[in-house]
């Protein structure tokens, strides 16, 4: 297994994602990219690209907030959270960045290529796929389904929405806004809820319930599953 810190940029900002792949697998390989949830490129993505290499992908987890910047404190991340979400546009052009660098990667098959993200990492991959970009599978774990502020083109991936139903941040109506809008523009979807399940229910460090924010080992475990799953069919 290989990893590096991987530079790239979208023209007007700088970023340092993290690259693993396994040396051992023929190439060129299907490539995932992952969008880490509001804190900024973690440990946790770092692990689950471990994983997702071990599976013979290639594995870039995102920075979209810029040289390779994680947060310390929720405030930090609210604050960052504002930048990258007061002009959605911003926030797509960052995710395109990645995914045209993953493109240039001899290791990559361009034509083989999905992402996912984490809470505001769903958002972002929801709209790198709300902008028309040429992916085969998208899936938001937890993410946040609001518009952005540009037109939804044709949405290329199939998509497959893994929603804890007691979200605070994505109650039901936000879920039901989210499948017109892909009924629309995507001809092929799909949604896993999870009962009796909040925000943030993949992150092992969610533990306060009565925000909503609570981490679920059964249903982490069903949506790796699926997520798995799904990237092994559309892949």
């Amino acid at each position: 297994m290989k990893s590096e810190a991987f530079r790239y940029s979208d023209g007007v900002d700088r970023f340092i994602g993290h690259l693993v792949w396994d040396d051992g697998i023929a190439t060129p390989a299907p490539c995932v990219l992952i969008a880490p949830a509001f804190g900024g490129l973690s440990d946790f993505e770092r692990a689950r690209a471990e994983e997702l290499a071990a599976l013979g992908y290639v594995a870039l987890a995102v920075d979209y907030y810029g040289n390779g910047t994680r947060v310390e404190t929720p405030e930090e991340a609210q604050a960052l959270m504002a930048t990258v979400t007061s002009d959605r546009k911003v926030l797509a052009r960052r995710m395109v960045a990645a995914l045209e660098a993953a493109k240039e990667l001899p290791q990559v098959d361009a034509g083989r290529i999905g992402a996912m993200g984490y809470c505001l990492g769903g958002k972002a991959v929801l709209d790198l796929a709300r902008c028309g970009a040429d992916i085969r599978a998208c899936v938001p774990l937890h993410g946040v389904y609001d518009r952005p502020n540009f037109r939804t083109e044709e949405i290329r991936p199939a998509v497959l929405v893994l929603h804890g139903w007691d979200d605070p941040l994505a109650p039901p109506e936000a879920l039901s806004q989210l499948a017109e809008e892909l009924n629309a523009h995507c001809r092929d979807w799909q949604v896993l809820g999870f009962g009796h399940t909040g925000h943030a229910f993949t992150n092992p460090n969610a533990r306060n319930p009565k925000s909503g924010m609570q981490y679920s080992e059964r249903a982490s475990a069903r949506a790796w599953r699926a997520l798995t799953q799904f990237f092994a069919e559309m892949l």
